[in-house]
C-alpha cells in the first residue's frame, strides 16, 4: 500500500495498477509495430516515467526521440498557445511515428504537434496516451490509437505528472487537493 501525500486528495491507479496498464500497452503496441522499427517521440517532461517503463515492454526493435512542448506557461489552465521547447533531432521522413503522451484532456496541444509532425512525410503518426481525462462536453482534437486508463476532470498528479514540478515522484496516480493548486 502506498502513502498517501499529504497534498493528494485520493489514489485513482497504484503501482500495480499502472504497471499493468502499461504491460498491456506495451503488448498492444508489440503486436501493432513488430516489424515497423517505431520512433518513439517521448512528450517531455511528464511522459518520461511512462516512456521509460513502456518502452521496456515493447518487444520490438525501437528507436527514441524527445520533444518538449509548452501551453500551459506556469499556471494549471492551458495558455492556448503552443511553444516547441525542444525538437526532434531524428528525420522522420518515412518512419513509424509514436507520440507518448502523459495525459490528454482538450487534445489541442497534441493536435498541433501531430499536424507538424505529419508535415514531415513520416509514414505514420499515432499516440499512446497513459491517461484520457474525461472532460464532460468535451471531445478531445486527439484519439490516442491507444489508452491507458480514463480518469475524472480533476487536476492529477503522480508517475510523472506535476504542479508546478511538484509531485512527479509519486508512484501512483493520484487527485491534487484544490487546496494544494489554489495557493
Amino acid at each position: 500500500m502506498e502513502s498517501l501525500h499529504p497534498d493528494v486528495k485520493k489514489i485513482l491507479l497504484s503501482k500495480d495498477d499502472i504497471h499493468d496498464i502499461v504491460a498491456r500497452m506495451g503488448a498492444q503496441i508489440t503486436a501493432d509495430y513488430a516489424d515497423k522499427n517505431p520512433l518513439i517521440v517521448a512528450v517531455l517532461r511528464g511522459a518520461v516515467v511512462f516512456t521509460a517503463d513502456l518502452m521496456r515492454e515493447i518487444d520490438c526493435p525501437l528507436a527514441i526521440d524527445f520533444m518538449a512542448v509548452s501551453s500551459y506557461g506556469e499556471g494549471f489552465k492551458s495558455s492556448g498557445v503552443v511553444r516547441i521547447v525542444k525538437d526532434l533531432d531524428t528525420k522522420i521522413e518515412g518512419r513509424n511515428v509514436l507520440i507518448v503522451e502523459d495525459i490528454l484532456d482538450s487534445g489541442l496541444t497534441l493536435s498541433y504537434l501531430m499536424r507538424m509532425l505529419e508535415n514531415r512525410n513520416p509514414a505514420s503518426v499515432e499516440v499512446a496516451a497513459f491517461l484520457v481525462k474525461d472532460v464532460e462536453g468535451n471531445t478531445p482534437a486527439v484519439t490516442p490509437r491507444y489508452v491507458g486508463a480514463h480518469v475524472p476532470d480533476e487536476f492529477i498528479v503522480g508517475y510523472g505528472l506535476d504542479f508546478s514540478e511538484r509531485y512527479r515522484n509519486l508512484p501512483y496516480i493520484g487527485i491534487l487537493k484544490p487546496e494544494a493548486y489554489k495557493k
